[in-house]
């Protein structure tokens, strides 16, 4: 026959399985398994796993170092011609490719296929790394997207540069018969006016954006392509960016 101590030492044992469980079980929402790049080049075959690797090793040290939203990746990949489509958009958590589209390069970079990238003021070139998104406003092209770049000495000019995402007739693939190639921004990365709004609405305040070609100086000092165990030092350009995000 069960006393009422044994019964109470049941309940204990009980309810502290059940707290261990649960306990045990729980994970933050940041601490989520991201999709690998193998998964993501399954849903962009285009893509390349490289790339891609080098992708979600940059969002992971970003997203543990200065915070912002790791739901949500765009890939950018300079290193293919502009009459393909080179931007994606990789909803990370559903494991989703929202976007896949055409996108333009600096008309100091290249023609068709873009080879030069710069940091500097009136170099009218792309530049390629980490970036992290801002708020919209409404400029000469309509809405268009801030883009704060991460990376010292690469990007992180790119609010004196005013290097943002926006639309653009010259992005249109529709030009490319006539040019050989899509047109050419002064270093933003256009993309065609039918998507711009939706494109930059979803990828708003906060996300990622990976500018990516295989240049050797940006690949050996990238602080943020080592993942996890990364270091990144932080400056007070991205940390007051990081905390605006917040505060929001």
């Amino acid at each position: 026959m069960l006393t009422f101590s044994k019964l109470r030492g049941i309940f204990r044992i009980t309810v502290a399985s059940t707290a261990l469980f649960a306990f045990g079980s729980w994970q933050p929402a940041s601490a989520a398994r991201l999709p690998t790049a193998e998964e993501l080049h399954r849903l962009a075959p285009a893509t390349t796993t490289e790339t891609l690797r080098l992708a979600l090793n940059a969002l992971q040290c970003a997203s543990t170092q200065l915070g912002g939203d790791n739901q949500l990746l765009t890939v950018i990949d300079y290193s293919k011609p502009s009459r393909d489509k080179r931007l994606w958009v990789f909803d990370l958590k559903q494991r989703k490719l929202l976007f896949e589209e055409w996108v333009a390069h600096g008309k100091k970079s290249g023609a068709d296929l873009a080879t030069s990238f710069s940091n500097r003021p009136e170099s009218n070139q792309s530049s390629i790394g980490l970036y992290q998104t801002g708020q919209t406003y409404s400029g000469k092209h309509g809405r268009s997207l801030r883009l704060l770049g991460l990376e010292p000495g690469f990007n992180d000019n790119s609010e004196e540069r005013a290097i943002v995402m926006h639309a653009a007739a010259y992005a249109d693939p529709k030009v490319v018969p006539g040019l050989g190639r899509l047109g050419r921004s002064l270093g933003c990365p256009a993309v065609r006016p039918q998507v711009a709004q939706k494109l930059i609405d979803t990828v708003k305040n906060g996300s990622y954006v990976f500018a990516y070609y295989p240049q050797q100086e940006w690949l050996k000092n990238s602080q943020f392509l080592a993942g996890q165990s990364c270091t990144v030092a932080k400056t007070p350009r991205n940390t007051r960016y990081a905390q605006n995000l917040a505060n929001r």
